[in-house]
């Protein structure tokens, strides 16, 4: 008599980390400019966020509480039209809209700086204080060592 799994249990060797994505890949937002290559960020975004171009227009309205058409949108999404740059607070509403972090990434990643969630901070920062920590020990371990163990 065999009994039959349980599927509400979950089997720990089926466990995967999830997949993090923070930035764009390098090849989908290659441009010779810096313009060109937000044009392809906003329109890598607006083909991966699961959402249609006129739902994301109809989001970013309601955050700005000022019209964002298609057309727009598109204008935004086009290398070509070098004339119509999407402003901070349409590129916020943006982010609202589609929820992509790689939008903020793509704008800190040139000053070496990353994004990350505010959950992170607090581990973020232990793992810095463990790092002072060790070099701090490093130092008095050299300073004992040069005061040949007095101390």
């Amino acid at each position: 008599m065999s009994r039959k799994p349980d599927i509400r249990q979950l089997s720990l060797l089926d466990w995967e980390p999830p997949v993090i994505v923070t930035a764009y890949d390098p090849a989908q937002v290659r441009g010779n400019t810096y313009e060109f290559s937000l044009c392809r960020a906003i329109s890598v975004t607006l083909t991966e966020c699961g959402r249609t171009r006129p739902e994301v227009a109809s989001e970013m309205s309601d955050i700005l509480g000022k019209t964002v058409t298609v057309n727009m949108l598109n204008a935004y999404a086009s290398g070509q039209r070098e004339d119509h740059q999407i402003s901070v607070p349409r590129f916020n509403a943006l982010i609202g809209a589609t929820g992509d972090m790689r939008l903020v990434e793509f704008l800190a990643a040139p000053r070496g700086w990353a994004v990350i969630e505010r959950r992170y901070l607090k581990a973020i920062e232990l793992a810095a204080v463990a790092e002072k920590k060790k070099e701090l020990t490093r130092m008095e371990m050299g300073l004992r060592r040069q005061m040949g163990g007095r101390f």
